[in-house]
């Protein structure tokens, strides 16, 4: 059964100023609340583990859902509640699932202190393009539910699973090759990949820790063609896409 309120909802200032604070880490960890915005991401909510709390749209009859309560709202309103600077159609304001990692996965991405949501959010997105389905960050990483990083994913986060956890520990248990990136590495067209290994990439400004690098097996690079040799570096998630198409080609 479908709930669609035809008539249009002012929202409370209250609600207003709750869902405007989960643009902060702090509240969103208060409420156990994101948000996702859009009716192309949001339509895709139902076939995955996120649960919608409430959903504000100022055209529902675009939106079919069961057992979902659409509230119809004024396009002033969503101006209020979006993050974005030319708020779209639709906002829903989802629950944040317990997290939980994924143990037999064959390759995952590890991220230590990337700090940018766009890179981010690009990264699940390449993930997503190359069948990864888990990414481990550091506690440090910036939170996957920032909602820049839910932007850029374009809907890629429902389908790569995100784990938080303390990487030296981590690191010290697991069992596989941990590839490292660094600009002095072996060049990754010349690196022969096994079947299962993590690929870690470090903060954009500073690398890795020290702490990490002492426990990765193998550094690779992506070796510079330019005639100068004078680019200092690749944005993160651009050396993220090459070296896994570079890996993917040859699988």
């Amino acid at each position: 059964m479908i709930f669609l309120k035809i008539f249009v909802d002012m929202l409370t200032a209250h609600t207003i100023k709750t869902i405007q604070s989960l643009d902060k880490k702090k509240y969103r960890q208060k409420y156990n609340l994101f948000l996702v915005e859009g009716n192309k991401i949001i339509k895709e909510l139902p076939n995955s583990d996120y649960k919608i709390e409430n959903l504000y749209s100022t055209d529902p009859e675009n939106i079919t859902f069961k057992t979902v309560n659409i509230e119809k709202i004024l396009p002033t309103d969503l101006k209020k509640i979006s993050f974005l600077q030319h708020p779209k159609d639709s906002v829903a304001v989802c629950k944040i699932p317990e997290s939980t990692i994924l143990n037999d996965v064959k390759i995952q991405l590890i991220l230590d202190g990337i700090q940018d949501p766009g890179n981010l959010g690009t990264i699940i997105r390449l993930a997503d393009w190359f069948g990864i389905e888990q990414i481990i960050c550091s506690n440090d990483t910036v939170d996957v539910y920032n909602p820049k990083v839910i932007q850029a994913t374009m809907g890629s986060f429902l389908r790569v699973n995100v784990f938080y956890t303390d990487l030296e520990e981590y690191l010290k248990e697991y069992q596989y090759p941990i590839f490292g990136t660094d600009m002095n590495g072996e060049n990754i067209y010349e690196t022969e990949f096994p079947e299962k290994f993590s690929l870690v990439f470090g903060n954009e400004g500073n690398g890795l820790r020290p702490s990490t690098e002492d426990l990765i097996s193998t550094m690779i690079t992506i070796p510079r063609f330019g005639r100068s040799q004078s680019t200092e570096s690749l944005n993160v998630s651009m050396s993220a896409g090459i070296i896994l198409g570079e890996i993917f080609s040859k699988k």
